[in-house]
């Protein structure tokens, strides 16, 4: 840590910006979000993308990976600062936290900078409300070969710590937009392949739908599942069987159904 600012303080002015990622006002503003471990920042220099800040325990163990990071938040332009172990702890909000943390700048793409060619699916996801099946839904996105997600209307934030922890690091390697209904529909028109919504009243089974890919499926609310406008924008909505007693199944696992009886046809 030769040569790196070393911050003791827990009113360090440093600190209680990063201890404010936490809130999503401050994420929204800063356009920053926080990410915990080594291995998850592994992942995003993998894909091109350094740390705005890195944050080093005193007491992290030499690795290569470790290394890697700070040359190459360094040359990016970013800062590498080493903190004291009660700061890790009061940042990340736990007793026993990663020895490295990173800052990084949310990347969202344009909704008409998409190109459906690209993957035989995509998500669009409207009104999910858990950051735990949000990073679940990206991650399994990220795991099933698609190109990236589509957050429709009022959405979580794919940037809190609980989501972007529940990607494991797949929030940098899926293309992530976000969209009005409004916006999402007038888009919708011009996709090339199927569109497929997801209802509990749907006739058709997920696994006999006639798809053309590239495949856009539909996932609504965790509560309320898709509503009718949307379900009525899908050129075939489609029912994932429930055969025992419960009624309905978790939205991201209900998703990494769809996703997989979807690209296996493609």
């Amino acid at each position: 840590m030769s040569g790196e600012r070393l911050i003791t303080s827990l009113t360090n002015d440093t600190v209680k910006a990063v201890r404010a990622l936490h809130m999503r006002k401050e994420r929204e503003q800063s356009g920053r979000f926080l990410a915990e471990g080594l291995k998850f920042i592994g992942e995003a220099l993998d894909q091109g993308r350094a740390p705005r800040l890195l944050l080093v325990g005193q007491d992290a163990r030499p690795h290569p990976l470790l290394d890697r990071a700070r040359s190459e938040t360094l040359k990016a332009g970013g800062e590498v600062v080493a903190v004291t172990h009660p700061i890790l702890a009061k940042i990340s909000r736990k007793e026993n936290p990663q020895t490295v943390l990173g800052v990084f700048d949310q990347a969202y793409t344009d909704l008409d900078a998409i190109d459906p060619t690209t993957a035989p699916a995509w998500v669009a996801l409207e009104q999910v409300r858990d950051p735990g099946n949000l990073g679940t839904i990206i991650r399994t996105a990220d795991a099933a070969g698609a190109g990236g997600v589509i957050l429709i209307g009022d959405c979580c934030d794919p940037f809190s710590t609980e989501a972007v922890r529940a990607t494991m690091g797949s929030v940098f390697a899926v293309q992530i937009a976000r969209a009005s209904v409004e916006d999402f529909l007038i888009w919708r028109a011009r996709w090339p392949g199927s569109v497929i919504g997801t209802r509990l009243d749907a006739t058709h089974g997920y696994r006999d739908a006639p798809v053309r890919a590239p495949a856009l499926i539909l996932m609504g609310n965790e509560q309320a599942g898709l509503t009718d406008r949307l379900a009525a924008a899908c050129d075939l909505n489609v029912k994932i069987p429930m055969r025992g007693r419960a009624d309905s199944l978790n939205l991201a696992i209900a998703t990494g159904v769809m996703l997989y009886a979807v690209t296996e046809k493609s």
